[in-house]
């Protein structure tokens, strides 16, 4: 069936969201609309529509001009088989001791590798991007360094790769939040799928905001790969929940972002341990001071 967006940007969240919610009464209607912050610092915002119908590019320019949007850009998309895609194009992911692969490639772990499933129909978070990537990378150092944490969150967990992998080292059980139900139920699938069922929970969270993080508190590991905002608003529960002497490892944060991060953490009790950079993204590894 061929499919259709129609995209656009403009500058602030209030007029992205009302844009977005006009789009909905749009003849034809749109499959689905999605209002996203371009994480660039340029203060712009993202709405996009798919359409199964050609959508009406008439109507489009109209609430591009009503809500001092630029014009849409209509595009029709080839038909693909996104799953058979990706797993094509998702290579197994080295990261230290650390494997990540979909169940197309479980014949290819390398012996004394960790192997992390991670299914291409569950995409979001896969070690691919150097979000995750980083933040495999800076476990694996802390884990060579012969850290050895008690308590775990992986706060904004996604897929949960990351406490799976910390899971698959520590014996004691990992907490994985996040706010998205869908994330959750697709953590708890990952998790069943690489046998971790009873050493990974998953719960649905804002932030620290569930039972089973205050009452597993302090950590003595947290994971946070979300995006700056939200790692910013955090860092006084970060104070909160970490233990003195615990580690914070962050990502989601563009290399120009980082500076502003650490000086927040660094407000909050936190000293800079290691800071590494993947193509555009930096990933922070930060002690709580003891």
């Amino acid at each position: 069936m061929p499919t259709w967006t129609a995209l656009t940007t403009l500058e602030g969240q209030t007029a992205a969201e009302a844009l977005g919610a006009a789009m909905e009464a749009l003849v034809p209607e749109p499959t689905g609309v999605g209002v996203f912050e371009v994480e660039d610092d340029s203060g712009l915002w993202e709405v996009g529509g798919y359409f199964t119908e050609t959508p009406d590019e008439a109507g489009l320019a109209l609430l591009s001009t009503m809500h001092g949007a630029k014009p849409f850009t209509v595009s029709e998309l080839p038909e693909t088989d996104w799953v058979a895609h990706v797993k094509r194009e998702l290579a197994p992911v080295e990261a230290g001791r650390f494997f990540v692969h979909g169940s197309h490639d479980v014949d290819k772990l390398p012996a004394g590798k960790i192997g992390l499933l991670i299914d291409a129909a569950m995409a979001f978070g896969t070690g691919h991007h150097g979000t995750t990537l980083g933040c495999l990378r800076a476990l694996d150092r802390l884990i060579s360094e012969g850290f050895a944490p008690r308590s775990v969150a992986d706060i904004g967990c996604g897929t949960a790769v990351l406490a799976m992998a910390a899971a698959q080292v520590w014996t004691d059980p990992v907490i994985a939040s996040d706010i998205d139900e869908v994330a959750v139920d697709v953590a708890r699938a990952n998790v069943a799928a690489n046998g971790l069922e009873g050493r990974v929970a998953c719960v649905e969270a804002a932030g620290f905001g569930a039972p089973e993080l205050a009452q597993s508190a302090p950590f003595d590991l947290v994971f946070a790969n979300i995006l700056k905002g939200p790692l910013i608003g955090l860092a006084p529960d970060m104070a909160t929940h970490i233990a003195p002497g615990g580690y914070a490892i962050l990502s989601g944060i563009l290399n120009p972002q980082a500076d502003e991060v650490v000086s927040v953490y660094t407000q909050n009790g936190f000293n800079l341990v290691s800071r590494d950079e993947i193509v555009d993204w930096t990933t922070l590894i930060l002690s709580k001071n003891a």
